[in-house]
């Protein structure tokens, strides 16, 4: 009988937020349609290393497996991919897994995101409704922005594009690309547009639109395709518009 194929997984592991960094190399039996989820759910089950020693199971993070969640957003062969999309066939090898390290991390490829969505916060990603109208009376989503408010609708604050970005870090204080955009999804809403100016004006705050360097990385790295170049850039006019308001309505 053939030798049963192996997948070579190289894991960048960390056994606490604290700790340094190392690596743990691990075969995993090969099967078609293998993704990266489903690989280290293999791990799991026999977490002992390519060279036979028994180690502690690897921790990731993961939830819907549809690329719905973003949960199980992670450094794949150098680049922020979902792993449950993420297929062995078409991914080089061996395969080199990493946490994304523009956020904190908690252990192994498990992060902690919390701070986009207290970046959501600060922009007031919501829309104030206290359910004082029938539903037939409701206002109704202009049609022109409808596409691009489900366009943008779909981003799962994976964070793919804050790791790619190279202002978000230690060295600016850019709350990324994704919790921004967001800024532009509620301003496109019937009623979150009541309260834009709150939002764009917290733009203009450190860390806010102008803190982005246009990069582009972030389109390329958005696992939604999202065009988050072409709506920052209708933001920054948005916001250079509010910025003049402010001065005259003073």
């Amino acid at each position: 009988m053939a030798d049963q194929k192996t997948v070579r997984l190289i894991i960048e592991r960390q056994d606490g937020p604290n700790e340094k960094p190392y690596t743990q190399e691990f075969d995993v039996p090969y099967r078609p349609g293998l993704n990266i989820v489903a690989a280290l759910m293999e791990i799991q089950k026999n977490p002992v290393t390519a060279d036979g020693k028994k180690v502690a199971p690897v921790v990731w993070e993961c939830n819907c497996l549809e690329k719905v969640c973003g949960a199980c957003m992670m450094v794949i062969n150098g680049k922020a991919r979902q792993a449950c999309c993420s297929l062995v066939d078409k991914l080089e090898q061996p395969i080199h897994l990493a946490p994304a390290r523009t956020f904190p991390v908690i252990r192994d490829l498990l992060i902690d995101r919390s701070v986009m969505f207290e970046s959501l916060k600060r922009i007031q990603g919501w829309v104030e409704v206290d359910g004082t109208w029938e539903v037939k009376d409701a206002p109704i989503q202009n049609p022109y922005t409808a596409q691009t408010a489900y366009e943008i609708s779909h981003c799962m604050t994976c964070g793919c594009c804050l790791e790619a970005c190279p202002n978000v870090g230690p060295q600016s204080d850019f709350i990324g690309p994704a919790p921004t955009v967001q800024a532009y999804l509620f301003n496109l809403h019937p009623l979150g547009k009541f309260d834009a100016p709150k939002r764009l004006n917290a733009l203009m705050e450190k860390g806010g639109i102008t803190s982005c360097g246009n990069s582009q990385n972030c389109v390329q790295a958005c696992p939604k395709n999202i065009k988050l170049t072409t709506y920052l850039a209708q933001l920054n006019r948005d916001v250079n518009k509010q910025a003049l308001k402010n001065i005259f309505n003073h």
